[in-house]
């Protein structure tokens, strides 16, 4: 970014569209003066002015809530977004940082579906290409979008498919598999290790869109010896891969990092 070209008017527009997008219907011209230190005579002017664009809507109370004009430009993005495009865009550094493979995939029907992938330099052959299924129980990038279920929902998603084995390590209990992604959620990302295939570790983190909600997920997979010694570099990387896309997505939450 070249600071000459800077505008600060738009950027103090871009901070109060923030403070109202976090607080709506709860902050005040005076509440919002106080916490971005602008002045009120100042704030007065632009606020008129998002009200009047629609940017913005002027309350009970005199608070502030975000506008239908910041809605029908939201839906002008999201028609435009493209998740797979985006995945390979964003992916390829990822890729290059810690030179192992990397894949996208949604989750449907208690299976994940393989959209796309990116290889490196990695001796690993990856047998899962765009378009194939695998159990979500079974895989890293499917565990760690089944964070988003209660128990019994888990439940209800597996009544009609057994958890079969893959390797020994395979997860075949709802019980111990529905405690396993609530770690998961609450370091941000899941592992697989040699559970869908003996020698192969997975790590994966999920991808939200601007209602929060899980779309998909990416993941890292490479052998064992190489997961000796690229385990951590690859949870960091994994979720800020994640993030990126998810902030492409709509998603306005914060970073959900936890590494161990």
């Amino acid at each position: 970014m070249k600071e000459k070209y800077w505008v600060p008017a738009i950027e103090r527009a871009h901070k109060v569209l923030e403070e109202i997008s976090e607080h709506p219907k709860k902050l005040r011209l005076i509440d919002l003066s106080k916490k971005l230190e602008i002045s009120k005579s100042s704030l007065y002017s632009l606020l008129n002015t998002l009200e009047i664009l629609g940017w913005i809507t002027k309350e009970e109370g005199d608070t502030y809530s975000l506008g239908h004009s910041l809605g029908a430009l939201s839906a002008g993005y999201f028609h435009q977004f493209d998740i797979l495009q985006s995945f390979y865009k964003e992916a390829s550094s990822s890729v290059l940082s810690i030179n192992e493979h990397i894949q996208l995939g949604i989750l449907k029907e208690g299976d994940v579906v393989y959209l796309g992938k990116m290889e490196g330099d990695s001796r690993v052959r990856l047998v899962t290409d765009p378009g194939m299924r695998f159990p979500a129980y079974a895989s890293a990038i499917g565990k760690i979008q089944l964070i988003q279920y209660s128990k019994e929902q888990l439940k209800q998603i597996y009544a009609s498919h057994k958890l079969e084995k893959k390797t020994s390590n395979t997860i075949t209990n709802i019980d111990e598999l529905y405690d396993n992604v609530q770690r998961a959620k609450q370091r941000g990302y899941a592992t697989e290790n040699e559970e869908s295939a003996i020698g192969f570790h997975c790590v994966a983190a999920p991808i939200y869109n601007f209602e929060n909600k899980i779309i998909a997920g990416v993941s890292f997979t490479m052998l064992e010896n190489s997961w000796n010694t690229k385990k951590d570099a690859a949870q960091e990387e994994i979720i800020k891969l994640a993030y990126r896309l998810s902030q492409l997505a709509g998603y306005t939450g914060k970073a959900r990092q936890n590494i161990e």
